[in-house]
């Protein structure tokens, strides 16, 4: 089992956020669609994920999407992801 936190920044400030739970264990292979899910919750575009991204989540447990890893646009600073089990 884990969670991710999972916040979208505005303004300087959590503008939305959720936490995404799964019973099942961790798997990177199966980040993309753990990423699809968050953002079909928060309502955002699913930001485009690069090894980059991956490896910072499982070096410090956490990645920041920016507006530049999006292919649409969009109106926030940025896309959080944390892990918290």
């Amino acid at each position: 089992m884990f969670r991710i936190w999972a916040k979208v920044y505005a303004e300087d400030r959590i503008a939305k956020q959720t936490t995404y739970e799964s019973g099942e264990k961790f798997a990177y292979s199966s980040f993309f669609r753990y990423l699809s899910e968050i953002c079909g919750e928060l309502d955002v575009p699913t930001p485009v994920l690069l090894k980059p991204h991956i490896m910072n989540y499982a070096k410090f447990r956490h990645v920041v999407f920016l507006p530049r890893d999006f292919v649409e646009p969009v109106s926030f600073q940025k896309l959080v992801l944390e892990n918290i089990s």
